[in-house]
């Protein structure tokens, strides 16, 4: 008997090469890592943003670059199809992408802080999303210049979610929210409306 559900091959998955991938739209929002320690973390987040096509990844702080092998061991070759840049200062990084019109979001758990949610992304708008340290969070530096503040709620015994986790829950939150006006069947997803 066949089983109602089978795994699809891979070239029922419909997935773009590399060079498909650099020529398609992508979505109006990038992660903007302070000072993420471990480079593992650095490479999924490369993979889960190539996964959500998001714009650009920028490296700051102590965040390390690729190529280095144990990025390359969770990116899966995404450093070569996502967008990247390395900013030493935070918060130059973060005075530039606010004078180029994005909305600086930090990922966190602060007193006013909204819960994930409860926010709705605003089309046609451009978000930088921040993501911190394993260790100490997003830094005070980049909260001062954020304009809001998201917190993923968590039910559970632990305080804090892996930062590659939360990219993913992030950046399908975003996604998802543009999805409802152009479903997933759909032929070519739109981010930017």
């Amino acid at each position: 008997m066949e089983s109602k559900f089978r795994k699809l091959e891979m070239e029922e998955l419909n997935r773009l090469n590399p060079e498909q991938l650099l020529n398609v739209e992508t979505c109006n929002f990038c992660f903007v890592l302070d000072s993420v320690r471990s480079l593992n973390n650095v490479g999924s987040i490369f993979r889960t943003s190539d996964a959500f096509r998001v714009e650009k990844i920028w490296l700051c702080g102590l965040t390390g670059q690729p190529p280095h092998r144990d990025i390359q061991k969770t990116a899966l070759g995404a450093t070569e199809t996502v967008a990247w840049s390395y900013c030493e200062d935070i918060s130059n990084c973060l005075v530039d992408l606010k004078s180029q019109g994005y909305t600086l979001i930090s990922i966190e758990q602060t007193k006013g802080s909204t819960a994930l949610g409860n926010f709705v992304f605003e089309s046609g708008k451009k978000y930088a999303l921040i993501l911190g340290n394993e260790v100490s969070g997003v830094s005070e530096s980049a909260l001062e210049h954020s304009e809001f503040v998201l917190e993923i709620p968590q039910f559970g015994a632990k305080h804090s979610l892996n930062v590659s986790v939360t990219a993913g829950i992030i950046a399908w939150e975003f996604v998802s929210q543009k999805l409802k006006a152009n479903p997933f069947n759909s032929p070519k997803p739109s981010f930017d409306s």
